[in-house]
């Protein structure tokens, strides 16, 4: 099969319907210029495939062989290694006989983002690696890492998606949302690094949402989209995270962290990490100056972020 040489898939914030949208809830999720690249090529020599992983700057945090049929034989990380292989199964799987009909392949990626952001370093390689073996990436996402795959509409979308689940599938549209106040919004990161999985098994152990609570959300992501205004969007937020916060049982970012924050601050996919969204009727750059001031200097503008091609 012809092979594809170099794979851009973008990252993803979720920017309302977190947990809820596992069972069924409206939600809206964007995409990040920000994102991972997938190299393939051909090898000259030797008997086994090959794999490293870079970080932004180019330095290798993981390297791995693999025997011709996609078996791992060594890694530097055993963990990573042994999701690598099962995401490696789970194409064969898709498409039997795959990889005895590869030739030796050296694969390389290189992620755009730090790989502690949360902006989706799985989601990116999974949507990556099906887009190159030709299978369904949301198929991939099932049989590996598991999730709603909204970040796997992120991965490949060019437009902010609304997402939702009909009957356990996945369903997307790619939506031009492009708010007239993006200049009041910023994205900052938290430093806690948070596993959605773990987010997902409290939500799950807590019981889920409730019908209407999936009703509710799906409303609240509607009337996000909607707003026309700074002050609009801060209202429909608002409402979006105390509902949440009802669901999961735990405080908000915002009056955990943020109480005196002269608007919105709402958690972006698992609570307690990661990235939130500020908004403010007060521009982005002094949004920014209180996030730096409360000691977290990663932010980014809402259009520095946001993957948009009209």
């Amino acid at each position: 099969m012809p092979i594809e040489q170099a794979i851009h898939t973008k990252g993803k914030l979720l920017l309302t319907g977190e947990y809820a949208v596992l069972d069924g809830a409206l939600a809206l999720g964007l995409p990040t210029k920000l994102g991972q690249w997938l190299r393939v090529k051909p090898l000259s020599e030797g008997s086994r495939h090959q794999w490293r992983s870079l970080l932004p700057d180019g330095t290798p945090w993981f390297e791995a062989t693999l025997s011709s049929g996609g078996t791992l034989l060594s890694a530097t990380h055993q963990q990573a290694g042994k999701r690598l292989e099962a995401l490696l199964a789970s194409v064969e799987a898709q498409r039997p006989g795959f990889w005895s009909h590869q030739p030796l392949l050296q694969f390389e990626t290189q992620l755009e983002f730090e790989r502690e952001w949360g902006l989706g370093s799985s989601s990116t390689l999974v949507a990556g690696l099906a887009r190159w073996a030709g299978i369904d990436p949301f198929e991939l996402l099932r049989g590996t890492f598991g999730g709603s795959g909204y970040d796997i509409a992120c991965a490949l979308a060019n437009k902010p998606v609304l997402f939702q689940r009909h009957q356990q599938k996945p369903a997307y549209v790619e939506i031009p949302y492009a708010p007239a106040f993006s200049s009041h919004i910023c994205f900052a990161y938290l430093g806690q690094k948070q596993d959605s999985r773990a987010g997902i098994k409290a939500y799950r152990e807590r019981g889920g949402a409730a019908p209407a609570e999936i009703r509710e959300t799906s409303a609240l992501t509607l009337a996000f989209l909607q707003a026309r205004t700074a002050g609009e969007a801060i209202l429909a937020l608002e409402a979006h995270e105390s509902l949440m916060s009802k669901i999961l049982g735990q405080p908000t970012v915002q009056l955990n962290l943020f109480p005196n924050f002269p608007g919105v601050v709402k958690s972006l996919g698992a609570w307690g990490g990661d990235f939130v969204m500020a908004i403010s009727d007060r521009p982005v750059e002094a949004i920014r100056q209180y996030f730096r001031v409360k000691g977290y200097p990663v932010t980014f503008a809402f259009d520095e972020l946001a993957a948009y091609s009209g």
